[in-house]
């Protein structure tokens, strides 16, 4: 896909006037082009904007925002956003409502938050710092989150031997693909299978939403027990967050993370860390689980950093 596309691509999932800071996140979050490492891809998109209109390209409109901010949308939408662009005063009002939303990425702390307290180390893994980006093949196998659990034997004898007769059996791997919201069965449908193609090297697979329509809980359910993909509905008070299917265990693809680790050095960096906790001996573990812990992501450390947190990035309370 081509950033234009991209970009057309991306107003049409809005279908609402958007300035050129939210067709970037929205590109960004559906992976829809992968930016040059070094540019300035919010600049990059408000040019790419700029040159629809200029060159009077009949699919893009826009309307003056306030400030130097333009609100953009596609022209086949016109009508129903008509009420939105009649006067200079809903324009404002409209601006204003895009710019209180809050990021996907923004919702990654509270699921670091939530998988820390059930004893899960997490790691972001931001697919724009992998290498080749561009290469459509890569576009679905990097997940937005790993997580590792490990089996905390209390007998160090068992647990030496456990490590020696398997070490599989000593932790498991979860990929997560996170979203906003889920209010549509379509959205659901893309959603899922984004969210089985970035897990299929993972012993188990999450969705994580923060917003799910009720409507769906029967779709999610048959999707549930054919793919094994869960579902996590994440709640702005990470630790009232709840799996509302659970993933289904499968071995590992050695394969496929061999081939992240090679495109993504954050990915390999914990797969390394992972390995070395794994195999530290007893004097050296608590120094090699720290380490881990200090690479993976911040998480909250009580109920008013997370009040704090999401009134900042305008997420809203329970």
């Amino acid at each position: 896909m081509t950033i234009k596309e991209a970009i057309l691509t991306s107003l049409d999932d809005i279908q609402n006037l958007a300035t050129h800071n939210d067709v970037y996140n929205h590109i960004v979050e559906n992976r829809y082009y992968s930016f040059d490492k070094g540019k300035t891809p919010e600049a990059t998109i408000s040019a790419q904007l700029g040159s629809f209109i200029r060159n009077d390209d009949s699919r893009i409109r826009r309307v003056k925002g306030t400030g130097n901010y333009y609100l953009y949308y596609l022209s086949k939408y016109e009508q129903s956003i008509s009420n939105l662009i009649d006067t200079s005063s809903e324009v404002v009002k409209e601006e204003k409502k895009v710019k209180k939303t809050y990021y996907e990425r923004d919702l990654h702390k509270l699921l670091s938050s939530y998988l820390k307290n059930k004893n899960v180390y997490s790691k972001t893994i931001l697919h724009e710092e992998s290498k080749n980006t561009k290469d459509e093949h890569q576009k679905w196998i990097h997940p937005d989150m790993i997580g590792i659990e490990f089996l905390h034997l209390t007998s160090k004898v068992n647990n030496a031997f456990m490590k020696i007769l398997n070490k599989a059996d000593t932790f498991k791997i979860t990929s997560y693909e996170i979203k906003r919201e889920i209010n549509t069965d379509y959205e659901l449908k893309k959603y899922y299978f984004q969210a089985v193609s970035n897990s299929s090297w993972a012993n188990y697979g999450y969705l994580a939403a923060h917003e799910i329509s009720n409507s769906l809980k029967d779709e999610m359910e048959r999707l549930n027990q054919s793919f094994g993909i869960g579902i996590i509905e994440l709640k702005s008070n990470p630790y009232e967050s709840k799996i509302l299917f659970q993933s289904k265990f499968k071995e590992l693809d050695f394969k496929t993370i061999d081939k992240l680790c090679r495109v993504n050095k954050k990915y390999e960096s914990f797969i390394e860390l992972t390995e070395k906790t794994l195999s530290a001996s007893e004097r050296y573990y608590t120094s090699a689980e720290n380490e881990l812990e200090n690479f993976c992501d911040d998480y909250f450390r009580n109920d008013s950093e997370i009040e704090e947190y999401c009134k900042m990035k305008n997420i809203s309370i329970d």
